[in-house]
């Protein structure tokens, strides 16, 4: 009848596939699911990314909408990186995890590790990103870097390396990705409303996440 997932990542876990059958709602199960997978998250920030029908319950249960995802996705089209983009490995993933963590709050060494052996890392001078296989083709998630000129790099990269299939990137509406995405093919397809629940100060960091994992695990 329904599902809802809690991953946790540190001080923080995500809320996931929270979904109930449609034929079930109005019953109270969402509601019944969410407190299961709180008490799960226990004192750890909580986040989600809501649709607007969920958006009602998730607040009455203590979360804060924070920003929003953007959706893109599309046919890749070719482009040539303005700077230089190099390809990664697996023994990579401690230092990019550190990296990550810095810009998310999120301690992921295991999912990133668990992408790298099955995907390609791209690494610049400044940041880097996961690139794998997902659905209809290929995602791309995280980018983690400390400018938005070695985002688009690591971007137009990815779409190189993907062009003419399918690419999809989920992006913090507040990380200024979305005109790249476009140039590379990448369309808005939905999204969704970015949300905590007993949000942490984090202490300042020069690096930026300017594109998730996925809206589910952020």
């Amino acid at each position: 009848m329904g599902t809802a997932l809690c991953s946790a990542f540190g001080d923080v876990a995500t809320m996931n596939m929270i979904i109930v059958d449609a034929q079930m709602r109005g019953r109270g199960l969402g509601r019944a699911l969410m407190e299961q997978v709180i008490a799960i998250g226990g004192a750890r920030e909580l986040r989600l990314t809501a649709t607007a029908d969920g958006l009602p319950l998730y607040e009455k249960m203590g979360f804060v909408a924070c920003g929003e995802v953007c959706q893109q996705q599309g046919i890749a089209q070719a482009a040539t990186p303005e700077l230089s983009v190099r390809t990664g490995d697996a023994q990579d993933i401690p230092t990019l995890a550190a990296l990550d963590l810095q810009a998310s709050g999120m301690s992921r060494a295991g999912l990133l590790g668990a992408i790298a052996a099955q995907g390609e890392v791209l690494l610049c001078e400044n940041g880097f990103a996961l690139l794998r296989d997902f659905g209809r083709g290929r995602v791309l998630g995280p980018v983690v870097a400390r400018d938005a000129a070695s985002a688009a790099a690591l971007m137009a990269e990815a779409a190189r390396r993907c062009a003419g299939g399918f690419l999809r990137v989920d992006l913090p509406a507040d990380a200024g990705m979305g005109e790249t995405a476009t140039r590379l093919g990448l369309q808005a397809a939905g999204g969704g409303i970015a949300m905590k629940r007993d949000a942490r100060t984090r202490a300042p960091s020069e690096y930026k996440t300017f594109a998730l994992v996925s809206q589910a695990l952020g």
